[in-house]
């Protein structure tokens, strides 16, 4: 199976380099383009067996599969580009373009023949780039087995989840943008660290485990956090006055809010 991915930003680069680090794919079975040559050259850096290229419709021509990796804005123009090169029995397309509705991309993808292609719109985290992401997927027009082989494909990546269309939005929330905002976590609890004493790398080390050490926990256990939370808050104990004064701040409403924001 052949991936072209057209698009080798911060998302559709980390998607290429993961499946790469897949034994089961072949680093030469993708192809990335993009008008940026610079984009390309740090595909290539990562792994030179990846293949490059600046002409988003010759990227096409021997592909399986087509991922759609620009952004939402350039979704038409980009699409009008390539449509011609694409082969609805051949093709098999992707969009990674958040807020581009099957409804959009259908009428973008439209041609006079009438031929309708296997949709699959697809979510994923930036931690794909490592194998550890997650990625939402959902499918139009698509058969059993396509649906079948695409989430066995991206599973490589991390947790794959097959969703409702409707959910893409929440998805992006809680896993995509709930990167960042974990990201933030880190930065906060580092910066207490220092306050605490501890140097500034000493303190995201400690951070990191701390909540390496509570995933595999809930992991291990099948539990939920609040139970983890339970053996380590005492009557009267530290840990419990340093939650209260969280909560007492807005954390959990503050995360709530936060995604809810974000969808």
């Amino acid at each position: 199976m052949k991936l072209s991915i057209i698009g080798a930003g911060n998302m559709g680069g980390a998607i290429a380099r993961g499946l790469a680090k897949n034994p089961a794919f072949k680093p030469s079975d993708i192809c990335c383009s993009d008008r940026s040559e610079e984009a390309l050259a740090k595909i290539q850096e990562a792994n030179p067996a990846i293949r490059i290229t600046t002409d988003n419709r010759e990227a096409v021509k021997k592909a399986d599969w087509v991922l759609l990796a620009v952004k939402p804005w350039l979704a038409q123009e980009v699409i009008s580009e390539i449509k011609s090169e694409l082969n609805y029995g051949q093709h098999l397309i992707i969009s990674i373009m958040a807020g581009v509705t099957f409804e959009s991309l259908e009428q973008f993808l439209a041609k006079e023949d009438g031929q309708k292609p296997s949709l699959f719109r697809m979510i994923p985290n930036t931690a794909v780039d490592v194998q550890s992401g997650v990625v939402f997927i959902a499918a139009k027009n698509a058969t059993d087995g396509q649906i079948r082989d695409v989430v066995q494909t991206f599973d490589a990546l991390g947790l794959t989840l097959l969703i409702e269309e409707r959910l893409m939005g929440a998805g992006t929330s809680l896993a995509s943008c709930g990167i960042a905002y974990a990201f933030r976590y880190i930065r906060a609890a580092m910066e207490g660290g220092v306050e605490l004493g501890f140097y500034p790398e000493q303190a995201k080390q400690i951070v990191m485990q701390t909540l390496k050490g509570a995933v595999a926990l809930l992991q291990a256990n099948g539990t939920h956090p609040e139970t983890e939370i339970d053996k380590v808050t005492t009557p009267g104990g530290i840990t419990i006055k340093g939650l209260n004064e969280m909560e007492h701040a807005g954390f959990t409403s503050a995360v709530i809010k936060g995604l809810k924001a974000s969808i």
